[in-house]
């Protein structure tokens, strides 16, 4: 997995290099998820470790596939990808040009882990406590897993708060197995 990400570290970064010169941070990443949801289909990679398979038909599957969503940087983009055989990391370019767009917009994804359902003003606290810490702008996604038993767990970025009542019960035994 990380050999992949260092594969579409520079392409990622160079994609959102142009997107931002061009002002066109947005349509890149529309691009480039539907891009990343072609590489991803079984049918597509197979077609792709085809040395039988042109990359200029290669290239029609992904522009008909993706349809009005790819310019023609973005097409330039994908043959470039094609040329040195890095298109099967699509899916970790699209992750993280979400990544730098995300930072250069300051915001950030934060899940939020609770035992049962958050009330809105639960989760617009919580959303509060953690821009205010974080200096972003928090986009907040809830789920529920009953497993934690009360509490939250948030993860945002690096950041992970546990306060989960199973994490303290796991703690406490900890402490008396000392």
């Amino acid at each position: 997995m990380a050999e992949r990400k260092t594969l579409a570290r520079p392409y990622a970064e160079a994609a959102f290099d142009l997107a931002r010169e061009h002002g066109a941070l947005e349509s890149w990443s529309h691009m480039l998820r539907a891009a990343a949801m072609v590489a991803a289909d079984s049918r597509v990679a197979a077609a792709v470790h085809d040395p039988e398979v042109p990359r200029q038909e290669l290239l029609q599957l992904f522009a008909d596939a993706c349809g009005e969503v790819l310019d023609a940087m973005g097409r330039r983009f994908l043959e470039l990808l094609l040329e040195n055989r890095r298109i099967v990391v699509l899916p970790e370019i699209s992750d993280l040009f979400e990544q730098l767009k995300a930072e250069a917009e300051h915001r950030i994804e934060a899940e939020v882990i609770s035992a049962g359902d958050l009330s809105a003003a639960q989760q617009r606290a919580i959303a509060e406590a953690l821009e205010k810490r974080l200096d972003r702008k928090v986009n907040l996604n809830t789920r529920v897993d009953s497993s934690i038993l009360g509490g939250v767990v948030i993860r945002a970025g690096d950041l992970v708060i546990d306060g989960s009542v199973r994490a303290r019960l796991q703690g406490l035994a900890a402490q008396l197995t000392k």
